[in-house]
């Protein structure tokens, strides 16, 4: 025993001395390739010895268990004929060398070098496929035979030629399977180089620019790659060869010995192949990260090309979008829920509605009502225009199924087309989509016309505030829509309030909040404002923004106590809330500020209102005239002291005098606090107060949720 620490310094000694002297043998290594011209795709190839591999050690033979085994079924891995022929040859040259260097001994890293010099017209990657694919051969037989010696004749008489002994003690046993398991381990670190070598290989030639860090790095390492697994393919085989002559061992005196020695230079040839491995896959990694960065900002240039690109129908846009490779059906049609291509679009107006997965149920609802209705009359739009729903989605998480089904249920809701499976939505288009159409986390409409052309980066405020009335949603059309409006009661209420209201030349007052005993107060005093001053008043409840449960309990107790009118439910409140948002927002896109728009200064009034905490607010008009509004306390208190200002009405009429009247109650102090939502990168500068007219102090908010 006192040989084994002796043979193992010797068997260090001679690894070391192999590892310090890498550079002279990398040069040697180095000088005996001299490849053609020629491409060889060697994945085929390899497949089929992962194949034989993979079957051989994940189950240890029957000379070893002592027991027979089942014969695997073969997997369909056949090779073109022409790589076969061509192939076939040198891997059987390469396999008789293995099998000779078995049976004669002789030093390792000359055998080595004599079989990459009968690979030197091939690649790097070829060599260590093919030295793979011999030694699998090699490894084979052994399998077949062990695996059919006790059931076949045939494998039982070519075992007694082998020397495969019929029996062995359980100490043989022990000792064959500890070596069994070692060769297992090295011959999944071999295909593991192997697969990074080919890898590399396969990546497209292009891409690789050889004064990069990266591949220098793994042009330097793939040399001591092969040549450190032909160096292990040897070692391995000599091991599979004491599986069939145990008992005309090496070291007849001292087999146990030998045993050691012989699977310590495994697991250290394991060890230092499992390094390389390490440094091959870290390099491969970032390469391949660097060729897909490469391939992607390539990829986005030509979409940026493609935009700017005149064309003849929407056809190349929409290819240039939704392409995904192998796949002509990348769209879900709403209506059928069958998958379509995007022909269904040829020649239409295409609505890019651009979101994460965060969508609510009232976009979709509302969105929803809009776009059916707009089915029902295809006469109003000339040329036809669909909406596509284009799920923007973290591409480097794996698709779960949790988000799956998160996509499916919105899917299903969607009376539109949507992209099928959005993980296969390129980066290069993503990126396009946040940096050049300014998408971030609040939903967008894009808006392409027929020729594939955007006319419009969002259209989704005009689609909120007109819905298809906006058709055909480009922005030309959008400042044409907003030159015939005037703010007043039937821009910011017509459709949340019945006509009869607005041509029976009622009073109306929208009012919101939560606080109900201020809401009681209201409605009972302007009641009896209405009532002494003989004006045709009605009131409705608007709740506020992003309404909750305060507000739905509000809404039941005002239709309950017949205090007021009110929406029907909580969407309707929803929806007025982001059509006042899409005015601003509208406005905002166009470059008008709240100095010089009137219209966006009534509105920034209307959301500072909703944005100023819990207390209430409320806005009264009549027709198109100028509407008075004010927060809670000073408007209660504007209607409940009506009897000092009521000759006024008579004289200057009703919204007039109480405008004055709340100037009046006004104090610096009531000054308002205003939360404007961002509207993916766009902000003013500067906004002034709407109560005192001095510019507002600008903060910063961030709010991760709408609760």
């Amino acid at each position: 025993m006192k040989m084994v620490p002796q043979l193992m310094q010797s068997m260090a000694r001679r690894l070391t001395l192999s590892a310090s002297d890498d550079n002279a043998v990398m040069k040697q290594v180095v000088a005996t390739h001299a490849p053609v011209d020629r491409h060889v795709d060697v994945r085929p190839l390899l497949n089929v010895v992962q194949d034989i591999l993979h079957r051989i050690t994940t189950v240890i033979p029957p000379v070893v268990q002592g027991k027979q085994a089942t014969l695997d079924a073969v997997g369909d891995n056949a090779l073109a004929p022409h790589m076969r022929d061509n192939l076939s040859h040198t891997i059987s040259k390469i396999s008789c060398e293995i099998s000779y260097k078995c049976s004669t001994g002789g030093n390792s890293h000359s055998t080595t070098m004599g079989i990459l010099g009968m690979l030197s017209s091939y690649s790097w990657d070829s060599k260590a496929v093919i030295a793979l694919a011999a030694f699998a051969l090699n490894f084979g037989e052994v399998r077949l035979v062990a695996q059919l010696y006790g059931t076949n004749p045939l494998a039982k008489s070519i075992a007694m030629l082998k020397h495969v002994p019929e029996t062995q003690n359980r100490d043989d046993i022990m000792g064959l399977q500890h070596r069994y398991e070692v060769i297992s381990n090295i011959v999944k670190v071999m295909l593991d180089v192997t697969n990074c070598i080919v890898a590399f290989e396969e990546l497209p030639s292009q891409y690789k620019t050889p004064d990069t860090p990266q591949m220098s790095a793994v042009t330097t390492l793939i040399p001591i790659a092969v040549y450190w697994t032909i160096r292990s393919i040897l070692a391995s085989a000599s091991q599979i060869s004491g599986f069939l002559s145990m008992n005309q061992y090496v070291c007849l005196a001292s087999p146990h010995i030998s045993l050691v020695s012989e699977v310590w230079e495994l697991s250290s040839l394991a060890h230092k192949l499992n390094n390389i491995h390490n440094q091959l896959q870290t390099e491969l990694a970032l390469l391949q990260r660097q060729i897909e960065d490469n391939k992607q900002t390539e990829a986005f240039e030509t979409l940026v090309r493609l935009f700017n690109a005149s064309h003849s129908d929407n056809m190349e846009i929409l290819q240039g979008l939704f392409y995904f490779k192998g796949d002509q059906l990348p769209l879900l049609d709403g209506s059928t829920k069958q998958r379509v291509s995007i022909d269904e679009l040829r020649s239409k107006i295409v609505l890019l509605f651009i979101s994460d997965l965060n969508l609510s149920n009232q976009e979709i609802m509302i969105l929803g009502e809009m776009y059916l209705e707009s089915r029902q009359e295809p006469d109003m739009f000339p040329i036809p225009f669909d909406v596509v729903w284009l799920p923007v989605v973290n591409k480097g998480i794996p698709c779960s199924e949790v988000k799956r089904k998160k996509l499916e249920g919105l899917q299903s809701a969607m009376p539109w087309y949507s992209i099928y499976d959005p993980w296969q939505i390129e980066q290069a288009v993503i990126k396009y989509i946040k940096d050049v159409w300014h998408f971030k986390k609040r939903p967008i409409l894009v808006v392409l016309d027929q020729q594939g052309k955007v006319v419009n980066l969002n259209a989704l405020h005009i689609m909120w505030i007109w819905g298809c009335l906006a058709y055909p949603f480009a922005v030309s059309h959008e400042e044409s829509i907003w030159k015939e409006q005037t703010w007043g009661l039937q821009l910011l209420a017509d459709m949340f309030c019945p006509l009869t209201w607005i041509s029976e030349g009622k009073y109306v007052c929208l009012y919101g909040g939560e606080n109900l005993e201020w809401i009681r107060k209201l409605t009972r005093n302007a009641y009896a404002m209405a009532e002494t001053l003989q004006v045709p008043l009605e009131m409705i409840y608007m709740g506020r923004s992003n309404p909750g449960e305060k507000v739905e309990k509000n809404k039941e107790a005002i239709i309950s106590e017949n205090i007021s009118h009110a929406l029907e439910d909580l969407t309707l409140i929803w929806y007025f809330w982001v059509r006042v948002e899409s005015m601003w927002h509208s406005k905002l896109q166009q470059g008008k500020t709240v100095d010089s728009d009137p219209i966006m200064q009534e509105v920034m009034t209307i959301v500072s209102f909703d944005r100023s905490g819990d207390e209430g607010w409320a806005v009264m008009g009549r027709g198109t005239e100028k509407m008075v509004k004010a927060q809670g306390e000073i408007f209660l208190k504007c209607v409940s002291e009506y009897q000092k200002w009521k000759h006024k009405a008579k004289e200057k009429g009703l919204l007039t005098a109480m405008d004055e009247y709340i100037k009046e109650l006004r104090t610096p102090h009531h000054c308002i606090r205003l939360i404007v939502p961002g509207s993916n990168g766009r902000s003013p500068e500067e906004v002034t107060c709407a109560e005192c007219g001095r510019t507002m102090e600008k903060l910063f908010m961030y709010r991760c949720c709408d609760d």
